[in-house]
């Protein structure tokens, strides 16, 4: 039954995603999760979704300038190598939703953290701490499928590296070069697995919500609530997988 929706609920999952200069593959995942058997056709799905949005996002920053090549660089110097590493690791069925349910659970939190203001103090990252988050995130967005931009750009958020916007720029493009190594890496692992059928169908619901979720964002919309409504999911989505999988483990 769920399935039949699934490209109505991917346009309201972009619609919000893109709206913050995310792609939307940490409820992708746990959307997938709920309806598809095969695991490495969920991460293979939910990396081209996250390509599709945040080409979008990313063809605006530049255009609008926003994006600032000098402060971002560091941050993909490990991420794309690692996520490429991390996609060509082979798992059980039940370790990777283990795994990914422990990123939505974390998933969810960060999201939430989008929504609290910060009392910290402006602090300016250097390169090496830039080259550890980046790597580290990015070896997550390999193993799980989730793009990484959703735990960057809340803790650039609230240390107040830089601005919003320029977070968000990066938060966009970082998705986007982890989600296509990440796929590089599952062709090369042989893990790459499509429906063609769905994932046309998915693609152009996810482009339709990510160009409307742009425009809004541009025109200043407030998608607070539905975003909130999305953290929820997911840390619940997220739970459910660690409880189920973990379990199984377990035994």
């Amino acid at each position: 039954m769920l399935l039949e929706y699934l490209p109505y609920i991917f346009f309201l999952i972009a619609l919000f995603y893109s709206s913050v200069g995310f792609g939307g593959g940490s409820s992708y995942l746990a959307i997938l999760s709920l309806v598809l058997p095969d695991f490495y056709e969920i991460r293979s799905t939910a990396l081209i979704l996250n390509i599709c949005v945040v080409s979008i996002g990313t063809f605006l920053f530049i255009k609008n300038k926003v994006l600032k090549p000098k402060l971002l660089w560091p941050f993909f110097v490990l991420s794309m190598p690692m996520a490429y590493l991390g996609a060509t690791v082979k798992l059980s069925q039940s370790t990777f939703f283990l795994i990914l349910g422990s990123a939505l659970v974390l998933a969810g939190i960060f999201m939430m953290l989008k929504f609290v203001k910060s009392r910290l103090t402006s602090e300016e990252f250097s390169n090496p701490k830039k080259f550890f988050l980046g790597g580290s995130i990015g070896l997550l967005s390999g193993i799980s499928g989730i793009g990484g931009g959703i735990f960057l750009s809340p803790v650039l958020n609230l240390l107040k590296w830089q601005n919003p916007r320029t977070i968000a720029s990066l938060a966009s493009v970082f998705i986007l070069v982890n989600s296509v190594a990440g796929l590089v890496g599952l062709q090369m692992a042989g893990t790459f697995q499509l429906n063609e059928e769905l994932i046309f169908q998915l693609a152009i619901a996810v482009i339709l919500g990510g160009s409307l979720g742009s425009y809004l964002s541009n025109k200043k919309f407030n998608l607070k609530f539905l975003g909130i409504l999305t953290a929820i999911l997911v840390f619940f989505v997220g739970l459910r997988l660690v409880l189920l999988h973990g379990w199984d483990i377990a035994i």
